[in-house]
């Protein structure tokens, strides 16, 4: 994150992201203040406004701490930035990194609506959207990389695990 926070046209939103609150926040702690802007739990909004930066000409990087409480943004995703490019010809791309973490079960179960990963679920809907499931260290700034700098018009979700957060 501290690479992207050095990138003039990056700017972060989510819920903790200027304090810290769950395991991402701790990920922004050398990203300057001022690239950071707290959110309100509105998970469908924050796609929104990330997605109306981006067509301004920011690469907004949303934080979402919970996959369980995204899928209240799947509105956003699946039937507006999913579609935009497809629906404006091309004329609009706006490029969003999306952050969403499955929450951890170890080494305490956050229970049922905080554990759930909707990966298959988000593969099957998205059209123009990648979808990239983090499953080890080295594959991070890889792919954090490739979302800022793709020139594909798409944008980026990505997919992070909670419980890998200190043990990978």
């Amino acid at each position: 994150m501290e690479w992207l926070g050095e990138k003039d046209d990056v700017v972060f939103l989510g819920q903790a992201c200027r304090v810290s609150g769950h395991a991402i926040s701790s990920t922004l702690e050398k990203v300057p203040l001022d690239k950071r802007i707290e959110m309100p739990v509105f998970e469908e909004t924050q796609l929104g406004l990330s997605t109306g930066m981006a067509l301004e000409g920011f690469v907004t990087v949303t934080l979402y701490p919970r996959f369980d409480f995204f899928i209240l943004a799947a509105n956003q995703l699946v039937n507006h930035l999913d579609k935009i490019r497809d629906m404006s010809t091309g004329d609009m791309t706006p490029k969003v990194i999306i952050r969403v973490s499955v929450g951890s079960r170890d080494p305490i179960d956050a229970g049922p609506q905080h554990t759930q990963n909707h990966a298959d679920a988000f593969r099957k809907m998205l059209t123009d959207v990648e979808l990239i499931e983090l499953m080890e260290p080295e594959d991070i700034f890889p792919a954090f990389k490739k979302a800022y700098e793709r020139t594909d018009g798409r944008s980026t979700l990505l997919i992070e695990h909670g419980e890998y957060y200190g043990k990978k």
